[in-house]
């Protein structure tokens, strides 16, 4: 009888030695607590917030205290859900985004909200209907920087109670609908096509006014080389009317002096270059004399007489033609 009481005893006994290291065990897990990198953790005692532990590691009071909240303190991202937005041009779009954030205050975060993230997703939606419901549709298109901007500063402002930074919003798709986004495409069309009809309207005028330009200079530079070639043309005429009057009047000075040979030399040179400018015109082929052909004779006779007594030739002049002979060409 006794041996089995024994056995029974230390049986207990046994038993009651694993509980106790079960019961160790079980207690240091829930007081040795190690905080990764990145996140914080709340301790409650005895269901009230009384710190946050920072990463690495942390001893807490045995049944008093636990880990009430594990907070994720890296930069994290929330997908916001399609939703139809009408603008104020009475203009529906669906838009989408994303949002950035990052928690600074693990405690504010844990219990200042319910449900974190649904929260965020749910103010965003809102403050996208109102920022792009007072924008025209065009604005809305092109103007999805001042959009993200707006969004930002009211969402940061609202969450700043919750110990979370709103860093970033962007939306991501803009999608009017089908018939606007064709009718849009027309009206681009026919912007350009505008465009280009201008551009090249702008051209041609261009194009006229250098021509008109190019004839304007040329006949300026065409009335410019007519006046200096007139200009020219007078001053050489001025000179070889100079050099006429200086050879008359040494001619008139030699017939002052009483040399009638001078006179004589004077006429019958230019009659002679009369006979010669009419002899070159090309419908010429016989000359008519006017004059008495022995006054002319009698001119030349006495030119050969002037050059035979300049050069010492006292051979007598050749005889007269008859009267009413005509020199042939």
């Amino acid at each position: 009888m006794e041996p089995d009481i024994v056995s029974s005893f230390s049986g207990g006994f046994e038993v009651f030695g694993v509980l106790l290291v079960i019961l160790a065990i079980v207690i240091l897990w829930s007081t040795v607590k190690i905080v990764p990198q990145g996140y914080s953790y709340t301790v409650e005692n005895f269901g009230r917030y009384t710190r946050t532990l920072q990463p690495g590691l942390h001893i807490l009071i045995p049944v008093m205290e636990r880990v009430g909240r594990r907070m994720n303190m890296k930069e994290q991202v929330l997908d916001i859900p399609s939703q139809d937005v009408i603008t104020r041009d009475n203009a529906m779009v669906r838009v989408n985004g994303v949002t950035f954030f990052q928690i600074l205050n693990g405690a504010r975060a844990a219990y200042e909200v319910d449900a974190l993230e649904p929260s965020i997703i749910n103010l965003t939606l809102t403050n996208i209907r109102t920022v792009m419901g007072s924008m025209d549709l065009d604005e809305l298109l092109s103007n999805r920087d001042q959009i993200n901007s707006r969004l930002l500063q009211v969402v940061d402002q609202a969450t700043e109670a919750w110990g979370i930074k709103v860093t970033r919003i962007e939306i991501k798709d803009i999608d009017p609908p089908r018939d606007l986004v064709d009718s849009m495409a027309r009206q681009m069309k026919a912007e350009r096509e505008k465009r280009a009809q201008i551009l090249e309207s702008e051209g041609l005028r261009q194009a006229a006014i250098l021509r008109a330009e190019g004839e304007k200079q040329a006949v300026v530079l065409e009335a410019e080389g007519r006046r200096e070639s007139a200009f020219r043309d007078a001053e050489a005429r001025e000179r070889a009317a100079e050099a006429e009057a200086k050879a008359t009047q040494m001619v008139s000075d030699a017939i002052a002096k009483g040399n009638v040979q001078a006179i004589n030399y004077f006429v019958a040179n230019n009659y002679v270059k009369a006979l010669e400018a009419l002899a070159k015109a090309p419908n010429q082929k016989v000359i008519l004399m006017p004059l008495e052909a022995s006054s002319v004779i009698g001119s030349l006779a006495g030119l050969a007489q002037i050059t035979g007594e300049a050069f010492g030739d006292k051979t007598s002049a050749p005889p007269a033609p008859t009267r009413g002979s005509v020199p042939r060409t």
